[in-house]
């Protein structure tokens, strides 16, 4: 029960809470470069992902100048699915301070045709961003030779050319 009086704490018997830090920790240093188109950034992440066998998901993390903070792996999954969660996605760029991102994932295939579930995601991703204060730039998929499909480029999902109702209405 709340002690209504300021500044009293109940008793010294009282469970404290578990206390936390929050940190980002950087396994590997880079050159920091400027991604200045999704060529630019696929060209980053596809030498990340060299040739895996699983669908891999990724973030590029960019703060206010597209100067590359970082890429983080969201999810490894299998040969033809991963698993993309909106809390997975934004974890580490909010840790960063990132001020926008790049998302890709690759299809180990190589054909970088989106399926109806990647243009779905797409506008999960980018709603939430826009929920987060995190531009969501791009979204990329990777495939063999530093082949790529854009969505931004291509004018695919919420890049198109007006936004859907249903995406505006959140159903999408």
């Amino acid at each position: 029960m709340w002690n209504n009086e300021p500044g009293v704490i109940n008793n010294e018997s009282d469970p404290i809470p578990p206390v936390y830090r929050v940190q980002l920790v950087c396994e590997r240093k880079g050159v920091p470069k400027v991604v200045s188109s999704p060529a630019a950034a696929a060209k980053v992440i596809s030498r990340f992902l060299q040739s895996p066998d699983r669908e891999h998901v990724v973030v590029l993390m960019l703060d206010v100048q597209k100067l590359i903070i970082g890429l983080h792996t969201v999810s490894v999954g299998s040969l033809d699915a991963s698993i993309v969660s909106t809390r997975e996605v934004f974890k580490a760029p909010m840790l960063a301070n990132a001020a926008s991102v790049v998302v890709a994932h690759n299809h180990p295939s190589g054909d970088v045709s989106p399926s109806r579930e990647d243009i779905e995601v797409s506008y999960m991703l980018y709603k939430a961003g826009i929920l987060m204060g995190i531009d969501v730039d791009d979204q990329l998929i990777i495939g063999e030779k530093a082949n790529y499909f854009s969505f931004q480029e291509t004018r695919t999902g919420p890049y198109g050319s007006g936004i859907p109702a249903a995406f505006l209405a959140g159903s999408i």
